[in-house]
Parts: structure tokens; C-alpha cells; sequence
């Protein structure tokens, strides 16, 4: 309750105060008090700063992502039946904002959003971020930006860079807020909620390994160790059927030592992490028996780490055990559906009785009478 209100005061202050109130929390949080967009010159000053080789990497990065997400965009569906015309309708979001985390940047999450954002036709992106100490948006963000299209970048972070998305303060409002943050920018996103959109709420990184005894000792320490590189607050689990492993590295890691595989897989169902990697034989046969992760990692040469910066496959997912009923972000998430109906006289007046009839089951006479004063 105290992180709640604590949020609720500082939007509802931005939504009364506006830019004002934006400034003075960017100045004590962040401790800058410039301009907050970022200029034609800095994003040149960034792009000049980043070394070719670099670019490179991006580029070929970025292409993999792409490359994996354009297999998720939907296409209008339509069912023609007694002359009318039914179906579903997919249209981009107008304009969304990412979040993207600045003192500790992660510019790989502005390709991770941007890929499927772009390929879902997007025609606005904007990105907030808190500035460096030296009060400028880290060069990667900004080469990446600009390698999208992106010209809007505001050196904004937390509760009020959230708030300055969702009631449109020192820029125009978006319809959707993507990215990750810390448990104040999870909470701020969650309160403005209903007016505008989010992605979801994503919490401490997680890594479920699953092994038996033919799994690689080294490959398992190195890859519970990664993902608590992102903090204190990160979990770590190894569900194993064979021995543990020798100088696990770290304490925080959650060791559970099953009778068998089939006792493995339901307590990786019932935790639904995250990340679920399986270092253990038969992987895809695993694969097909897990119900709920945020994303599977199956054999040797797929470690999370790689999922979260080259394979292509998105690391924005969901955690805390919301796998349960959340998914992974995909081309989907940045798109409306929308329902359609083209009715032909023939069809509506050979069913129309089953209209009255639920009207009248309901008791809704005005219902009724909207069909029935059709001939």
C-alpha cells in the first residue's frame, strides 16, 4: 500500500502541475533539470560516437528479431455465409511510448518493442528514458532509434516518465506504454491503466533450468548465474532428476531435486517462470509437456542469454508467474482487433428468432423490437 499511494500522489501531481511537475521529479530522481527532448544534434553526436563494428552487430541483431516476428503478423480473416460477410479486422496502434530503463540502459529492448511495433505498422514510436550522469540518453538507444525512424526520445524516467506518456505532458499522449522498470514504474504503469494501454507488468528477471545426469555441469552454473546478474531480486531455480552439480555459484539459486522427469515438468508448470531452459536429453519431447513459461530455451546452444540479445525470439515476457494466463510480447500486442458484420437480409431473417428469442429470455424488449421492426 505504501509504493501504491506513493505513486498515486506523484501522477496525480504531474496531471495537476503538468511539465512543471515532470522537471522538478526529473530533477530530484534523476538529477537533471535540461531539456527533456533529445535534440538533432545529440542523436548525431550519439550515432557519430557508436563504433561501425558496432553498427554491424546491431544491424545483424536487429535483422534476426525482425526476421522472427514477421511471422507473427496477422492478416483480416473473413467468413462469407449467406451473403453477409463476418470476420475480424487488424489495425496498428497510432502512436505508442517505450520505456526504456536508462541508469542501467538495456538497448536491446528498443530493438526488442521497435522490431514488432514496426512490422505490426506502428507510425509513431516515442521512447522515455533517464538520462546518464552526464545528462545524455546513452549512444546505443539512440543509434537504435535512428536506425528506426524514431525521432521523438525524451530524457525522462520513472513514475514521471510514465505519467508524461499517459496524460500526454510535454508531448503528445500515447495508446500504449511498452518496457520494462523497477517495482515504481511497474506500479505507475499499472494505475494509469484505462487511460492508456501497457504491455504488462514485468517484474524481477527469473531462470528455470531443468537437467538430468547427462546434462553439462559448466553450461548449468553459467546460465543460473546470468539471469541473477540482473539483481538481488532476481530467481533462480534447477530442477534436476540426476546429481547437483559441484560449486553452484550462488546461494539465491532455488535447487529442487526431483524422483523423475514427470515430477520435474509439473513443478515447472506450477511455477511458470519466465525463462525455462532444459539442458536435459529429449528437450523438445519436454518442450511439448511444459504448459507454462514465458519462454522455452531447449538444448545446449540455446541459452537465455542469447534469446535476450540474438536469436530474434523476444525477451519481453511475462513473470512472477503470470505465464499462467500472459504471453510473451509479439506483433499482436501492438495491433486492435476489431469485429465485423455485413448482414444480408436472407441471413438475418432466416435466424432472426433466435435473437428475439435470447431478447426474450432476457428480457430485453427493446432488444427484441430492434430486430423485429425489420421485414
Amino acid at each position: 500500500m505504501e509504493i501504491e499511494n506513493y505513486v498515486r500522489n506523484i501522477l496525480e501531481d504531474i496531471k495537476k502541475r503538468g511539465i512543471d511537475a515532470v522537471m522538478e521529479y526529473s530533477a530530484k530522481f534523476d538529477g537533471y533539470g535540461g531539456d527533456i527532448k533529445v535534440s538533432e544534434e545529440e542523436f548525431r553526436e550519439a550515432v557519430d560516437s557508436v563504433p561501425d563494428y558496432e553498427k554491424e552487430v546491431i544491424k545483424r541483431a536487429y535483422k534476426r528479431i525482425a526476421d522472427n516476428h514477421e511471422i507473427q503478423l496477422n492478416r483480416d480473416r473473413m467468413r462469407i455465409f449467406n451473403g453477409s460477410i463476418y470476420g475480424i479486422r487488424y489495425t496498428p496502434l497510432e502512436r505508442i511510448g517505450m520505456y526504456i530503463p536508462g541508469k542501467k540502459p538495456l538497448p536491446s529492448t528498443v530493438m526488442m518493442i521497435g522490431a514488432p511495433a514496426k512490422i505490426a505498422g506502428v507510425s509513431d514510436i516515442i521512447i522515455t528514458t533517464a538520462p546518464m550522469d552526464n545528462g545524455k540518453v546513452n549512444p546505443y538507444t539512440l543509434y537504435i532509434a535512428e536506425m528506426l525512424g524514431i525521432k521523438e526520445v525524451y530524457k525522462i524516467g520513472g513514475i514521471q516518465a510514465i505519467g508524461a506518456m499517459a496524460f500526454g505532458t510535454g508531448m503528445r499522449q500515447v495508446d500504449k506504454i511498452f518496457g520494462p522498470g523497477n517495482s515504481y514504474v511497474n506500479e505507475a504503469k499499472r494505475q494509469v491503466f484505462g487511460i492508456t494501454g501497457i504491455d504488462g507488468l514485468y517484474g524481477p528477471s527469473e531462470i528455470m533450468v531443468i537437467t538430468d545426469e547427462n546434462s553439462n555441469n559448466d553450461y548449468i552454473r553459467a546460465d543460473l548465474d546470468s539471469q541473477l546478474e540482473h539483481g538481488l531480486s532476481s530467481k533462480a531455480w534447477l530442477l534436476t532428476t540426476g546429481n547437483v552439480p559441484d560449486n553452484i555459484g550462488n546461494s539465491r539459486v532455488d535447487i529442487i531435486v526431483c524422483r523423475n522427469m514427470e515430477e520435474a515438468i509439473s513443478k515447472a508448470n506450477e511455477i511458470a517462470p519466465e525463462h525455462l531452459e532444459i539442458l536435459a536429453s529429449s528437450p523438445m519431447e519436454i518442450f511439448s509437456r511444459i504448459k507454462n513459461a514465458g519462454a522455452v530455451y531447449a538444448g545446449e546452444y540455446t541459452p537465455v542469454p542469447a534469446g535476450d540479445y540474438f536469436l530474434g525470439v523476444n525477451h519481453l515476457l511475462p513473470t512472477g508467474g503470470t505465464a499462467r494466463f500472459s504471453s510473451v510480447l509479439t506483433v499482436d500486442d501492438f495491433m486492435k482487433k476489431t469485429s465485423f458484420a455485413d448482414v444480408s437480409r436472407y441471413d438475418f431473417m432466416g435466424d432472426r428468432e433466435l435473437g428475439i428469442a435470447l431478447a426474450n429470455i432476457e428480457n430485453m424488449p427493446l432488444h427484441r423490437k430492434s430486430m423485429e421492426v425489420r421485414s
